[in-house]
Parts: C-alpha cells; structure tokens; sequence
C-alpha cells in the first residue's frame, strides 16, 4: 500500500511566470454560470473578474473558466479550500492558469496512472503523489454518473518528480488494486505507434464448433502466437469471432493480409475475415470519419445544384416534381422524405446537374402554387444542418443584443454587396431583396457613424389618410380603394413587374466591381464595391455626373481601381477609430 499524505493542496508550485492571482477552474458541468462562481470563490477572497469559456457558434460552456482575484494570498487560498469541492454536484479542479501555451502542451512532468481503485477520487490520488514534488494538476477522470473510470492524470512541474513517482508507484499496490504508472503519451502519438506495432488480430466468421487450440493452429502458420481466443456467449455457445495475439508484428501483418482477401471459406461457404483488432472507441471514430468524408465530397460534388423544396403536399408526388421541374434542365435525383412510419413530412429535395440550372428553377418556382394546390412552394438551395444551425445561433444573438441579423454581414458572404444603405444580393447567386437607391453625399463621404456591412434602408410608410366625416365612427372590413380601370391596374402591374433599366446596369456593374475587389479584399469587398458604387454617382464640380467614365477607369485600369480601394480601407479604418473612441 503507498504510503499517502496529507499534504494540503496549498504546496501546488507557484506559476512558473511572474506571481499571477489567475486561477484554472476544470471540470465544470454545462449549467455553472459565471454568477455561480462569483458566489463561490467571492467568499475567500475579492474576485477581480470570472469568465467561463463558451464555444463561439452555440455559446455552451466548455467546461473550464478563468478566475482572476485581486491578490496573490486569496487566489493561494482558494486552491487551499476549494480545489476538488463539488460545484455544485461535481468537483472542480483548480489550477494555477499557466499563460505559456508551450509549457502546456510540451507534456513535460504529466503522467498517465490506470487501474485505479473506484473509491481512490482527487484528493486520495494527489495526497499520494504529492510526496515526489510540486503538483500543478491532479485529476481522475469521471463518468456521467460522476464514478470513477479507474484512470487519471498528474502534471508535476518538474520531469524529475514524475520520474521519481514513476519509479516508486508503478506496480504497487493503491487499495485493492495494482497500479500501472507511466509517461502520459498524447494520443495522436499513441495512435502513430500502434499502426507500426499492433499484434492482436480479430477473426470474424469462424465456424460455430472451432475451439481456441483450432483457432491457433489456424494461424501459427504466420509465426508464434501468444493467445488464442474464440468469444462465447453466455451458454457456452460460439459467437462466431474471435482473437488472435502474435508475439511479433509482422506476423500479424501477414496473417491479416492473407485472411482479408476473402479467399478461405468456412463450413458455411462464408468467407474468413481478419484484421486488427480495434477498440469500439477507435472503431467508431473511424466510421464517424468515413460517413464524413463521404457527406463532405457530395456536398462539394452538388454544391449550389441540390435544392430544398417545402410545403409539398400529399397530391404532389416525385414524378410530379419531375414534371414541374425538369424544364429547367437535367436532373440528377428527386425525393420525397417520408419519416419511420413511411409517412410524407412535407419537404424534399431535387438535385440538378448543374448549378446555373438550380439557380434559375429557385428564382422562378419559389413562391409557386401549382395546380390543384392550395400552399406556394418554397425552393431554395439546400444547407448542411451544421450552416444553418449556425446561421440560428447567430441570429439568436444578435437578437438578445437588440439588434437585427441585417444588421450585421456574414464574413465571406459570396455575391454580396451594399450600395449606399442598402444590401443587395447579386442576381448571380439570388433575387435581388430590393431595388438599390444610390445615396448622393460627398466624394467618399463618412457618415457620423460607422457604417455596417450589409443593412436594410427603413422602409417608407405611406401617409394615413384622415377619415371623412362619413367615414367616422364606421366600421367596414373591407379596405378603402380608388376605382381602378382594368388597363390602369394591367399598367400598374406591368411597371412593378419591371425593374428600372438603371437598375440592371447597377447590377451588372456592381457584379463585375464586386468580383475585381475580391480578389484583393475577399472579407471588405461588399463594403467597398457599395462605396465605390455611391462616389460614382455624386456630380463632378461642373455638375456632370462622371459614373460611366469613373465606371470604365475602374473596371480598365487596375491602379485606379488599387488606388480607390486604398482609399475606402482608410475611410473604413478612420470610422471604426473613430467609433471605438466614442464607445
């Protein structure tokens, strides 16, 4: 049995930088808040500030936090009363915060212990080791159920005191159980000398009645084994596998590249397989990886071709959707998703062969009803759930933060551009949302504020009319409306069905000035182009508006056009400086 102490977890080394009161705290379950543990680590002493670290998109804790106090001694004292106390149902563990990312993760001093017994937890684990050295962390890894998993970790500050635990501790007896104590080895490192080391070989298919001694002598051909294993169940019966254990691994290479290739058959005609035997952990990880890879080229195979179609109702059926939608060109499949029971869920997808042909079905059958339905169709390209999951998370909070999703842009948006206010949608890539209204002001005028990327001029309301004496006090559900000749509403209609011929040449302008300052400025380029845009619209000093001469310099002359995007970074720069100054 170790001997162990009760050394207090106040002997934890000092940070290896200059005397710092920031403290680790891991450990942590999703739902401890930053409130939490103000409330906690307050009452040993001042806290300066608390941040529990959360993932960026959904905003879940990760785990682990930072608490800064205002003086050395209470962040010392913390470690001495709160390290390994349940918050609130799970012990935390408390560290020194060790600002140098290279010390961390040069896994100098850390040391892996296994086979550890169940009732050793924390604080058993680090009293015994604290005899070799200054510990800077000590844990047992836990369940969900917060049981032990007979394994943990300490990190020493030094490599001699882990050498010594090493030497000491490996073998001996810790409760019950016989530990095995080692160097932690990182597990991309383990997983490297496996491929070049592994000797276990599992057999699947082998024949109901073959033994362990007929499972060697099966494959002592290769070389000298040291285990043979066939798997029964609980009634003694086979369960068809079983494994294999060389003395060397090169024979179990080549037993494995024998028996892979299908080639001998069991009693039942069906053939053997071997390969390494793996845990589930690892066998999981490398399925997860494959299904990835393989979702990852179709998505990039039917990139901008695969489109989401909803509110498909019962009448409707895939030959129906072939029929609606095959005029816009070739397709490569059309489904319908029908849930467990087979019964339709209301949405499905058509997949063309190219893009340009998506593109043109979405913009003109989105909104559609067809016939002998009562629901328009809404169409529009398919998203991985990962895109939009992130789109939600983004607008979420943006919300809490009382601000809309138009008003802020999404770095690396493709096809996108403002002009003025505005924000448009090239019609490369979508509908425009909007016709734009060019903002005349100043050459590169700055407004008071800073200008966001993308945002949605207010929209007009229309005047209230005042009711007529006739009118008061009158109910009607019907809408008030002039009477309109049917020519005059066949005009009115046409005139909004038709975009301005301006607005087509802006466009199309905007689209090529948006790709050219891409390629310089990918992240900046919707700002830009909307800037550069609004300058060539605002009349030289003579009056004359220069928007076609000023169009063809920058779309002709690339330093021109460098000189002009120079210009808006120093704009936008200035604004951004001149916006933090006054927050």
């Amino acid at each position: 049995m170790a001997t162990t102490s009760t050394t207090s977890t106040s002997t934890q080394s000092r940070p290896l930088q200059p005397l710092s009161a920031s403290l680790y705290v891991g450990d942590l379950a999703p739902d401890v808040t930053e409130q939490i543990l103000f409330e906690r680590f307050n009452s040993v002493g001042p806290v300066a500030s608390i941040r529990v670290c959360r993932d960026a998109v959904t905003r879940r804790s990760l785990g682990y936090a930072y608490v800064n106090f205002s003086k050395y001694d209470d962040a010392e004292r913390c470690l001495d009363t709160l390290n390994n106390v349940p918050l609130p149902e799970r012990p935390c563990r408390i560290m020194w915060s060790q600002r140098d990312p290279s010390f961390r993760r040069s896994g100098v001093g850390n040391i892996f212990i296994k086979n550890l017994d169940p009732e050793i937890g924390h604080q058993q684990l680090y009293d015994t080791f604290s005899l070799f050295g200054n510990i800077l962390s000590c844990k047992v890894v836990m369940d969900e159920n917060n049981r032990s998993k007979g394994y943990g970790f300490i990190h020493f500050e030094t490599k001699e005191s882990a050498d010594r635990a090493i030497a000491k501790l490996h073998g001996m007896m810790m409760g019950t159980k016989k530990v095995y104590v080692s160097k932690f080895i990182p597990n991309r490192e383990r997983l490297k000398s496996k491929d070049s080391s592994w000797t276990n070989v599992y057999v699947k298919n082998i024949d109901p009645d073959l033994q362990n001694g007929d499972l060697e002598k099966l494959f002592d051909k290769f070389g000298p084994i040291s285990s043979a294993h066939v798997m029964v169940n609980e009634n003694g019966q086979s369960r068809g596998f079983g494994f294999v254990n060389f003395k060397n691994h090169e024979d179990a290479v080549r037993s494995v590249d024998y028996f892979s290739k299908g080639e001998v058959k069991n009693k039942l005609g069906k053939p053997l397989w071997a390969g390494r035997a793996q845990k589930k952990s690892e066998r999981e990880a490398e399925l997860k990886k494959r299904r990835e890879q393989s979702r990852l080229e179709k998505a990039s195979k039917y990139q901008g071709s695969n489109l989401y179609i909803k509110n498909i109702e019962d009448e409707v059926t895939e030959e129906r959707l072939q029929k609606e939608f095959s005029p816009y060109g070739p397709i490569s499949s059309i489904k319908i998703v029908l849930d467990e029971n087979n019964v339709r869920k209301g949405f499905g997808f058509v997949c063309f062969e190219s893009q340009e042909d998506a593109l043109r079905a979405a913009s003109e059958l989105n909104g559609r009803i067809l016939s002998g339905c009562n629901k328009p169709l809404y169409v529009a390209q398919h998203e991985r759930k990962e895109v939009r999951l992130q789109k939600l998370a983004t607008q979420h909070a943006l919300r809490t933060k009382g601000l809309r999703p138009s008003d802020i842009s999404t770095p690396g948006a493709t096809g996108a551009y403002s002009v003025g206010q505005l924000y448009f949608t090239s019609p490369q890539y979508g509908s425009p949302m909007m016709y734009p209204q060019l903002v005349r002001g100043a050459r590169w005028a700055q407004p008071p504020y800073p200008i966001p990327p993308f945002s949605i001029a207010p929209m007009q309301r229309k005047p209230r009319v005042a009711p007529t004496a006739n009118q008061r006090g009158t109910r009607t559900n019907k809408p008030f409306a002039h009477p309109v000749s049917m020519e005059n509403q066949q005009q009115v209609k046409q005139n909004d069905a038709e975009p301005p011929k301006e607005l087509d040449a802006t466009l199309a302008i905007g689209e090529k000035l948006h790709a050219l300052i891409s390629r310089k400025q990918p992240k900046l380029a919707g700002k830009i182009t909307g800037m550069l845009l609004e300058s060539l619209t605002e009349p030289n000093e003579s009056g004359v508006n220069m928007f076609d001469e000023g169009v063809l310099a920058l779309l002709q002359n690339e330093n021109v056009l460098n000189e002009r995007i120079e210009e808006a970074i120093a704009v936008l720069n200035s604004s951004k400086r001149e916006g933090s100054a006054e927050n």
